[in-house]
């Protein structure tokens, strides 16, 4: 029978490196037991100290209120779990030690013990084939570093039975996780749909349409991104970041939609993996300065911009003093002293816009809020005068913006990202990998992001979103733009998708 001393069970956790420890960490705060195993000797015990050493440290500074002297964390081989009520492995992330080490287990726990995997790209349905009672197997994937990150998937495999699931949820929100349930598809709820966030970086930076550091500073300044794409890969390490997507393509039949970038497959090649290594997208070596985004020069802000009362740029022209005049303008549009126009992102890249409009036109990026922005992106179509844009960065430097000047690509940086992010959040719904509230919460807590996808592109408006898709879709034609076929019944029946 399982240990339920104290009413809670005994966990086994197989692994004691970064994952396994801070599963250990959470479960032994939690009041558990803890059998805590690995197959490098001494390793078990030298995670154990360490554990209580993190919660000491957590406790001086009044962040935990536990005994770090009575957490009971013992160093254990996989064969003494007999007694546990559920075995959580962190192991190698190779299918064939996982399913040899589940085997095992079987052998020796009892038959109600739940089985899970901390895997991050590896499913249930692949790790279960050949246990005899393959239903009890779930996935139950935490986030680095497990202590502070709120966020726990539930994935269930094929044969996963719901009753595993359910008490794989129930002793996650028990150890105070959110959690979210996915089906067992490549990279689950996060690391599929977060592909996105960094693909359309790379391919930015292919195309020499920007620095890295000014598209991080875009995406954290306009977008309201925590951390810049280059950024937060040096600090996973490129390895890390470009091994997940080249799986996610893989096991997607190497849709394009998830294809690796060239630029960082050369990184990984010349082991420039990012803070670990010294150097990445940005240098670290000792006495290394980072690389500064270099927004446009102060102009002078125009004596009027002209706009309709329902006007996109409202927020953004109070900001800037007012210097509005009535105009019948499309609401996307401000008309300028020199007769060029600003034009709000919807995919469509200026120089396409100006020969529609017979004007020169400057393009300007999405925000989170236009309220809060720092920072925005813009790109002149090619045959716009620097007298015009002057005036269309002084305007938007006079809202306290810093304004990045970009080369004219189509959808620029938050428009195509969130985009982007928006598509394969709804192709993830379409397939119930997940609820729609569970994919933005997912997003929102496993990765940081400053809203759902879902519900991001609610408020911008799925005619926005598929405006983008669309124009990128048609510019690069290589079917990495496809649009969900979601977003277009949702865009036709006027449905939110949230």
């Amino acid at each position: 029978m399982p240990d339920m001393s104290d009413g809670l069970p005994l966990v086994g956790v197989v692994g004691a490196g970064t994952m396994g420890a801070g599963i250990a960490q959470v479960a032994a705060v939690a009041g558990h037991r803890v059998l805590l195993a690995d197959a490098v000797d001494g390793a078990a015990h030298r995670a154990a100290d360490q554990i209580k050493e993190r919660v000491r440290a957590q406790v001086a500074k009044g962040r935990l209120n536990v005994d770090p002297d009575a957490l009971d964390i013992a160093p254990a081989a996989t064969s003494k779990m007999a007694a546990a009520g559920i075995v959580i492995e962190a192991v190698l992330e190779d299918l064939s030690v996982k399913r040899r080490l589940f085997a095992e287990l079987e052998q020796t726990v009892t038959a109600d013990c739940l089985l899970a995997s901390n895997s991050s790209s590896l499913t249930p349905t692949a790790m279960a084939a050949g246990l005899a009672h393959p239903g009890r197997l779930v996935g139950l994937h935490f986030f680095n570093p497990v202590p502070a990150m709120r966020l726990v998937e539930v994935i269930s495999g094929l044969a996963t039975a719901p009753a595993a699931a359910d008490r794989a949820e129930a002793l996650a929100r028990a150890w105070g996780k959110t959690v979210v349930r996915s089906a067992a598809t490549p990279g689950f709820i996060v690391n599929r749909i977060a592909r996105p966030f960094y693909a359309e970086a790379w391919r930015l930076r292919e195309e020499h349409a920007a620095a890295p550091e000014v598209i991080d500073a875009v995406l954290t300044g306009a977008g309201g991104f925590r951390m810049g794409p280059f950024a937060l890969m040096d600090l996973i390490g490129h390895d890390v970041n470009e091994a997940v997507t080249r799986s996610v393509w893989a096991s997607f039949g190497y849709d394009p939609r998830f294809a690796p970038s060239l630029a960082q497959r050369s990184l990984v090649e010349a082991s420039w993996l990012g803070r670990k290594t010294g150097r990445g997208c940005y240098d670290y070596a000792d006495g290394a300065t980072p690389p500064t985004p270099a927004p446009a020069p102060l102009k002078p802000a125009p004596a009027f911009a002209a706009a309709p009362a329902d006007s996109q740029f409202n927020v953004l022209l109070d900001r800037s003093g007012g210097r509005r005049q009535e105009s019948p303008a499309e609401p996307d549009t401000v008309e300028l002293p020199s007769g060029a126009a600003l034009v709000r992102c919807a995919g469509a890249t200026a120089s396409a816009l100006a020969r529609g409009a017979g004007r020169p036109v400057i393009a300007v990026d999405r925000t989170l809020d236009d309220a809060t922005a720092t920072a925005i992106a813009v790109a002149p179509s090619h045959d716009c005068p620097a007298a015009a844009l002057d005036e269309a960065v002084g305007l938007l430097q006079s809202a306290g913006l810093q304004v990045f000047v970009i080369d004219d690509v189509p959808g620029l940086i938050v428009t195509r990202t969130v985009a982007m992010l928006a598509n394969l959040a709804a192709d993830a719904v379409a397939g119930q990998v997940a609820t729609a509230g569970d994919v933005d919460t997912a997003m929102r807590l496993g990765v940081n992001y400053p809203e759902g996808p879902l519900a991001w592109a609610d408020r911008w408006g799925l005619g926005t979103v598929l405006a983008t898709l669309d124009e990128l879709d048609g510019w690069y034609r290589d079917g990495h733009y496809r649009a969900s076929p979601l977003l277009r019944r949702a865009m036709l029946t006027g449905t939110a998708l949230t």
